[in-house]
């Protein structure tokens, strides 16, 4: 089971937590859906969400943000350059050029993959996994598998927002996860 922080004690979290819309019934009935391109408007809320991130992994010695396509994409680019790290985007089958090494992992109807290029990363170096939130925990699984396959150390994932009750952290091993945002 993946670790838990404590809950963060921060004043900035309401602000980032109040910058989510939900959406109903969204892409079906049943989903509440969290639409973080609120989130992205609100200049204050976007800056904080990456200082909290920034500020937790500064001193952490990561070579590697590696973002999940395609929210992971928003957040892991400016998580990466704030700390001196190099981005590797972890995408969706044949969206890459060049030759690429994949992961396949199981949805609830079917299965998927995900992919990243040979030699983005090297062995021996430390990663971060971001996302924008953890529902079930199979993509992320999938990019931690990925990656230390290739030989490289998975230091933490990191979510803005975790919907505990898919319990998704339980599929993450001794991973630690931290989120910014339980949904409840």
């Amino acid at each position: 089971m993946a670790s838990h922080d404590p809950i963060i004690k921060d004043e900035r979290i309401a602000g980032i937590s109040s910058a989510i819309r939900i959406i109903p019934d969204f892409p079906k009935p049943g989903i509440m859906f969290q639409d973080i391109t609120t989130l992205l408007l609100d200049t204050k809320a976007f800056k904080d969400t990456i200082d909290l991130f920034v500020e937790r992994y500064r001193d952490k010695k990561i070579d590697v943000v590696a973002g999940i396509e395609a929210r992971g994409f928003i957040f892991g680019p400016p998580i990466a350059l704030a700390i001196g790290a190099k981005f590797v985007p972890m995408r969706k089958p044949k969206k890459l050029p060049g030759e690429v090494i994949s992961e396949e992992y199981s949805l609830e109807y079917g299965t998927d993959k995900i992919e990243m290029h040979v030699g983005a990363v090297q062995a021996g170096e430390r990663a971060l996994v971001v996302d924008d939130l953890i529902a079930t925990g199979g993509t992320l699984t999938a990019a931690i598998r990925l990656l230390e396959r290739v030989g490289v150390e998975v230091v933490e994932c990191a979510c803005l927002i975790e919907l505990p009750e898919l319990k998704g952290r339980d599929r993450l091993g001794d991973k630690p996860l931290f989120v910014l945002v339980s949904s409840t």
